[in-house]
């Protein structure tokens, strides 16, 4: 392992953009049990500098919950911002990972909830995870999140 002149001290948040904040946010926090930690707006010279977006508008809602921060995302601006329908198996795809006690009940509480599986649950028959159910589930935005039961 390379020694870096710096040294990462810790994982802060996921950030998520999404195209309909208060959809996502009603998603996050009644469904997965996240609470609201702040709300922001960030427009003008400090946003396009920090996302390298020239004439971004941001809304941001910040979410913690179960050890993590979700930061969502919408822009309002600009006009030309696209929608890409990115699959797990696409460069640039990322996911977030969560671990649960109970799949079936996550699945019941996704599907009621307009969110879709990407597949169907599968144990894990090899490997550092072994005996852990994972499913695939995705956003209406198509933002992929994996929940893991570990074997009981």
């Amino acid at each position: 392992m390379r020694a870096a002149p710096f040294r990462v001290i810790a994982a802060d948040h996921t950030g998520v953009t999404v195209s309909n904040l208060e959809r996502s946010l009603a998603f996050w926090q009644d469904v997965l049990g996240f609470e609201l930690s702040h709300r922001a707006h960030h427009t003008g010279d400090l946003a396009s500098e920090v996302t390298g977006v020239p004439g971004a508008d941001i809304s941001i809602a910040v979410l913690k919950g179960h050890g993590h921060k979700i930061e969502l995302l919408e822009y309002l601006a600009p006009a030309n911002r696209k929608h890409v329908d990115l699959r797990p198996c696409d460069v640039g795809s990322v996911h977030v990972a969560f671990t649960v006690d109970n799949l079936d009940a996550v699945l019941s509480a996704i599907v009621a909830s307009g969110w879709g599986a990407a597949g169907k649950p599968q144990t894990l028959k090899s490997g550092p995870n072994v005996g852990k159910r994972v499913i695939y589930v995705r956003d209406p935005d198509g933002t992929t999140i994996e929940f893991m039961q570990p074997p009981r």
